[in-house]
């Protein structure tokens, strides 16, 4: 919004309104900026490696307890930010929020879910990403408009609602039945919890196997130092091979920047704007059938899919952005709408494949003993890329200009691959027998060796 960009970036303001000599696609890039957007992330960083201990030690619930009250504070500064210090501070507490939910959420959600619905019920955390993602558009889209110019502060202030939802919302939650084994001698509250969320009476089956995985838990005394391990070599691998794959497919440049992106290609505000809430609804959609299917078609299905679809789509927009779009004026509006359905066909792609899987998969492939160190490492690489690549891409768009494009499409071409070759099937298979994909896997159990040769995976 340009009030907001006046007040606390006025060198962009400036540039963007009045410098007709810079290139289009040097308009934005202001470290400053960049800083505000990516400060979340590296918070958010740091804070996942904390939250891990507290996962541990303490349960799913506080951490998500803590992660809401870290959202309610943030939300505060950056509603009420008088200078760009309290922004950046706001921002800050965002982030912490954001490295504890990242953290215990998708947890919570793999222990939880039966088996054969872990997926679906996982998934539902990225469809709540992105309507979280939607409603933001949305509310930027309607404050803009407000003539006094302090929409912006409405916009910010308002993350204080689902982060009070977060918060209320988990003092209501019970602890899964691995974390109450995992912190407790006496199973009946776990078991008890077992037959309440799988409807049934029998539970032993599953209960045996969860003290078994937590008594081998507890002989692990330093659980980053445990994944280092050869036979953890394959979730070690997946922990930091998926987030980083799932930051360079290039998603956060249309996540953070897409009003920028529109603006360089020659839309005004409100359609930049009204644009990035297209995206946000295409994502939404794509991720909900993604929730539909992933337990039907499987994990590997969709993360060929949906890279093939951000392949295409990518090197069509950059082809189209090459060939129509100059370091001066616009492209006609013919090409920027067309720019605009390839972005939504990429988004769409993205939803129904890296967005909502590269949370999943990670959250259920660990053992017990690891799965609280597994996550934080998941987290803390997603976060890492997605502060590079948001510190990196104002710069990157200037000096790259419309090959940004090919260079994430290169890097989707090589993770499809990657998956294609190295990520076994894990729909169906109960959390506590995932050892096994990987002993059954061509290329992996050279690594890990045989645990059990007469052990097989038996779909509940």
């Amino acid at each position: 919004m340009e009030p907001f960009l006046k007040k606390f970036f006025p060198e962009v303001y400036t540039r963007m309104k009045s410098d007709k000599k810079i290139s289009n696609y040097c308009k934005f890039d202001s470290e400053l900026l960049t800083s505000f957007t990516s400060s979340l992330y590296i918070a958010g960083l740091l804070a996942s490696l904390f939250a891990s201990l507290v996962t541990r030690a303490y349960g799913r619930k506080p951490s998500i307890l803590a992660g809401g009250a870290a959202f309610l504070a943030g939300s505060a500064l950056n509603g009420a930010a008088l200078n760009i210090y309290m922004l950046i501070l706001g921002r800050i507490l965002l982030g912490v929020g954001v490295g504890f939910a990242n953290q215990a959420v998708p947890l919570y959600l793999s222990e939880m879910a039966p088996a054969k619905h872990r997926g679906a019920i996982n998934n539902g955390f990225q469809f709540s990403v992105g309507i979280g993602a939607l409603s933001a558009n949305l509310i930027n889209y309607g404050t803009e408009t407000i003539k006094a110019g302090w929409g912006w502060r409405i916009s910010l202030a308002m993350a204080a609602v689902p982060a009070s939802m977060l918060t209320l919302g988990a003092f209501f939650l019970p602890e899964t039945p691995n974390s109450l084994i995992q912190r407790s001698t006496d199973h009946q509250r776990a078991k008890q919890m077992l037959q309440r969320i799988r409807g049934v009476d029998d539970v032993e089956a599953e209960l045996d196997d969860l003290i078994k995985a937590n008594n081998i838990s507890k002989t692990i005394k330093h659980p980053f130092k445990k994944i280092l391990e050869r036979k953890y070599r394959p979730q070690l691998v997946m922990a930091i091979a998926i987030p980083f794959f799932q930051q360079v497919t290039g998603i956060n440049v249309i996540a953070f920047y897409a009003p920028i992106l529109f603006r360089t290609i020659g839309l005004g505000e409100s359609a930049s704007l009204l644009s990035s809430v297209m995206t946000g609804i295409v994502g939404t959609i794509s991720t909900f059938i993604s929730m539909l299917i992933v337990d039907k078609f499987g994990r590997r299905a969709l993360f060929m899919v949906g890279g093939i679809q951000m392949l295409v789509s990518q090197i069509m927009i950059g082809g189209v952005m090459a060939a129509q779009l100059g370091d001066h004026g616009g492209v006609s509006k013919g090409y920027a709408y067309l720019v605009l359905v390839l972005i939504c066909i990429y988004v769409a792609g993205f939803g129904w494949s890296w967005g909502p899987l590269g949370w999943l998969v990670p959250s259920e492939i660990f053992p017990l003993e690891i799965r609280s160190a597994g996550q934080s490492i998941n987290v803390v690489v997603n976060f890492l890329f997605t502060f590079i690549v948001a510190q990196t891409f104002l710069a990157m768009l200037c000096h790259f200009k419309s090959g940004i494009f090919f260079f994430f499409g290169g890097w989707v071409s090589v993770m499809t691959m990657f998956v294609y070759l190295f990520l076994p099937e894990t729909k169906n298979v109960p959390i506590e027998k995932m050892e096994m994909v990987w002993v059954e896997h061509w290329f992996w159990r050279r690594i890990v060796g045989d645990f059990s040769k007469d052990a097989k995976i038996e779909a509940p």
